[in-house]
């Protein structure tokens, strides 16, 4: 166990820190970042606007930077500086109040992005973008719903920002949480880039000492002739991650030993997340994964102010998770599922008989292949009226997982087939901006966005390679939104600025579909047994939903800005939450999804006092979010079966506080020395709910899962030549829960969520023009923590990189 993280010292060094210092936010690029920065660059090409972001060059940001509310961001040469970035989202690392639940390099389904009031279970309330494209995987919410962090690599990255909080009428309610925007490089003369990359966690866990590696290469090359610009980029991730999930058996469960049973050591005893005695005696989900993402991106500039844009890219993954026992018997052999002796009535642990299943030791084989493009034209004049129309496509061209799942000795090595062949979403968008003059800019917009699921499962004799030998389930739909959108940003005086927005949205869900195989169970309903199968269409369904949103900023003085957002956001269920589910055995209904579910609807408010100087700034926010109708899964009283249900009622009050320095008092202290950092305060709360985990009004006063009181992060770079920089981080983050009754109280156990607290170390050495050499250590104190899965131990880490 962890000894409990001191708080109070961290929070004294912020506040001492905060007397002289501010965020790393609102900046305004003058030109696009060069594809290698010299290293002492530390905002030369940087002024500061307080109020609104104003971006200029080839590679603007797309979001909405004349909104006076909290933007942050990063750039190229500080994320190479200050960044072990394996994968693109660890950008994200040092952002205020956000959280990644990356649990190795490589995670591809179940990184999700947790925000302000959004833990790391609601992956639908924040969008994620890269030039303006939708990475965010919006057919459902939860886990296996992670943005497409795989189609930007870290080296691609010219920068990031982060809108907080839905307060652009040009987002849907997806945005209600954050909205993260990847620019990436564009070329302005011929270049090219290598990279090479290594890390090693040396892991213990449960009695059990491994070593986990991960390799990465790329090749990137550009250039531009003429009006033509473009850039192809390849590379390769291979990497082999921690155990994610472990079989267990309580200790309460064991029944009296029977004769002739083997007796097996190797069982790990320990409490549950309820603190409940249980047995951890193997684990499973251990990943080897292969990574390949190829990317060609072009751009036409018809003139100074007009381009047309397309990028391609297509990303494979085939990864293996396999499976360990942690149990011997008395020869020493392994007992597991391809155990030579009879298990099928069990095996004795502690004088105790336990069962063992086929599943306590799953394994599986995901083969997946999918592709992103995108066509953009866009004006960009400054002038009376600027326009862009974009459109972008994500499919699923195969999506093929294979788990083990034997149904009898018959078919020792049977299994299913998951199929998601077909998935996928579209955008379109059109949107104005128009500059009359005077004291308003006005933006409008239309746009559609589409998303359809389609998931087979078969089963199969052969997990490995088998085709499919019968049908077991199918679920599929499709959701529509348009959407047209107003935003005048009105100038109210000399030191005074409004922005009022409304959206107005149309919402459908279609084609919803769920079927499963007749087992001859049950035969009422939507259940046929001369066809064996059981069939649900769902009906269609429309709604309509206006968001208004609202901003003031006031220009107190010369460093002093003031700040008021509040805005309405309407979160429509996904289509996995709509249509997945099952059959009751006993009716032939649905269980386990709700074509019925009502939308998120909630209101966000916050308010910003800034501080800004050269390149120091300090912010401290006060926000406020009521959730009504939060979609979480909670108990079915009809079909004792837990589902995805409408909480009524959800509500947080927090305090952010951000800061950034790169000078003053800190070069005084120490001569190239910058620091920032960023302390949240969130209270969380269950206040309404209808539903319930096990008894009423459980859920009632609760915290909201995963979203804890406290987060903190400290990041102090420091330049110590123009060749040579070194970057110490931390980051803490608060007890929290799982469970919407708060039932599990230990955090520190698998299916638990803990707190933390990491440091990492960054070293980054220009050799010359052309080489340089980086070397860090994520995670240096080695805390063990948990998020359901555990998270990577100390993990060291090496790079070199070419630009040319």
């Amino acid at each position: 166990m962890n000894k409990p993280f001191p708080l109070q010292p961290l929070l004294q060094a912020l506040a001492l820190a905060c007397l002289a210092t501010s965020v790393q936010a609102q900046t305004t690029d003058t030109a696009t970042p060069p594809a290698t920065p010299p290293a002492a660059d530390q905002g030369d090409s940087q002024t500061k606007q307080l109020g609104v972001v104003t971006v200029h060059g080839n590679s603007p940001t797309s979001l909405p930077t004349t909104i006076p509310t909290t933007i942050e961001g990063i750039d190229a040469a500080t994320l190479a500086r200050t960044v072990n970035a394996t994968d693109a989202e660890d950008a994200l690392k040092y952002f205020p109040s956000l959280l990644v639940r990356k649990r190795y390099i490589g995670d591809y389904n179940h990184a999700v992005l947790s925000t302000r009031a959004s833990g790391t279970g609601n992956s639908a309330r924040s969008l994620v973008f890269a030039d303006g494209i939708q990475l965010s995987n919006l057919l459902g919410n939860g886990a296996t719903f992670a943005p497409r962090w795989g189609l930007v690599t870290p080296e691609e990255i010219a920068r990031v920002d982060v809108l907080y909080g839905p307060f652009s009428a040009g987002y849907s309610g997806n945005a209600v949480g954050a909205v993260v925007d990847y620019q990436t490089r564009m070329p302005q003369s011929f270049e090219a880039h290598g990279r090479v990359a290594t890390a090693v966690q040396p892991n213990r866990m449960y009695g059990q000492e491994e070593t986990y590696r991960a390799t990465q290469g790329s090749l990137s090359v550009g250039s531009r002739d003429g009006a033509l610009a473009w850039w192809l980029h390849g590379s390769r991730s291979q990497s082999h991650g921690q155990p994610l999930v472990f079989a267990s058996k309580l200790s309460s469960t064991g029944a009296a030993p029977g004769a002739g049973l083997p007796v097996v050591t190797g069982a790990v005893l320990e409490k549950n997340r309820s603190n409940q005695d249980w047995y951890l005696v193997g684990s499973a989900t251990e990943y080897d994964t292969t990574q390949d993402h190829l990317k060609a991106k072009l751009a036409w500039d018809f003139n100074a102010t007009l381009r047309l844009s397309y990028v391609l890219a297509d990303w494979k993954n085939r990864s293996e998770g396999s499976s360990r026992s942690y149990l011997r018997d008395e020869q020493g052999r392994t007992v597991d599922h391809r155990y030579g002796g009879d298990i099928s009535q069990g095996v004795i642990i502690d004088g105790r008989r336990y069962t063992l299943a086929a599943s306590d030791f799953s394994r599986s084989r995901d083969a997946l292949e999918h592709r992103m493009q995108a066509l953009t034209l866009k004006s960009h004049t400054m002038g009376f009226f600027d326009y862009s129309l974009a459109w972008s496509q994500y499919d699923y061209l195969s999506d093929q997982t294979r788990s083990y799942a034997p149904s009898s000795k018959a078919q020792p090595e049977a299994g299913r087939l998951t199929d998601q062949q077909g998935t996928g979403w579209k955008t379109w968008s059109a949107r104005g901006v128009w500059r009359p003059g005077g004291a308003h800019v006005l933006e409008a917009g239309l746009s559609r966005e589409e998303g359809r699921l389609s998931t087979r499962v078969d089963n199969t004799t052969d997990w490995r390679s088998g085709d499919a030998a019968s049908f077991a389930s199918l679920f599929a739909g499709k959701t529509r939104s348009d959407a047209l959108y107003l935003q005048d940003s009105w100038e109210l005086g000399r030191d005074w600025q409004a922005v009022l927005g409304l959206r107005a949205e149309h919402w459908q869900a279609l084609d919803g579909r769920t079927e499963a195989a007749y087992t001859g169970t049950f035969d009422k309903g939507a259940c046929n047994p001369a066809t064996q199968r059981c069939v649900l269409g769902h009906a269609e369904r429309s709604l309509q939903a206006l968001s208004p949103k609202a901003a003031l900023s006031h220009q107190l003085s010369e460093n002093w800005m003031l700040k008021a957002s509040t805005g309405r956001a309407v979160r429509f269920p996904t289509v996995s939450e709509l249509y997945q589910g099952g059959f009751d055995s006993k009716t032939g209904g649905v269980i386990n999804n709700n074509p019925d579910l009502r939308p998120e609807k909630g209101w966000t408010t916050e308010l910003s006092a800034e501080w800004g100087e050269a390149c120091s700034q300090l912010r401290i926010t006060w926000f406020r979010e009521d959730t009504r109708d939060a979609l979480y899964s909670l108990l079915n009283v009809a079909t004792n079966a837990s589902t995805v249900q409408n909480v009524d009622y959800v509500r947080t009050n927090g305090v952010e506080l951000s800061f950034n320095t790169a000078g003053g008092w800190t070069e005084r202290l120490l001569k190239g020395l910058g620091l920032s950092g960023s302390l949240t305060y969130a209270d969380s709360r269950i206040l309404a709910s209808s539903g319930y985990v096990s008894v009423p009004g459980d859920v009632i006063g609760k915290w909201q899962p995963r979203v804890p009181r406290w987060r903190a992060t400290l990041l102090a770079s420091w330049q110590l030549s123009p060749e040579l920089s070194l970057s110490y981080g931390a980051r803490y983050s608060g007890r929290q829960y799982s469970t919407l009754d708060n039932s599990d109280p230990n955090g520190f156990a698998y299916q638990g969520a803990s707190k933390y607290f990491t440091t990492d170390l960054r070293l980054q050495w220009r050799i010359n023009r052309q080489w340089s050499l980086a070397g860090g250590i994520d995670n240096l104190n080695n805390y063990r923590y948990w998020n359901f899965h555990p998270y990577p131990q100390r993990t060291f880490h090496a790079e070199l990189k070419f630009d040319l």
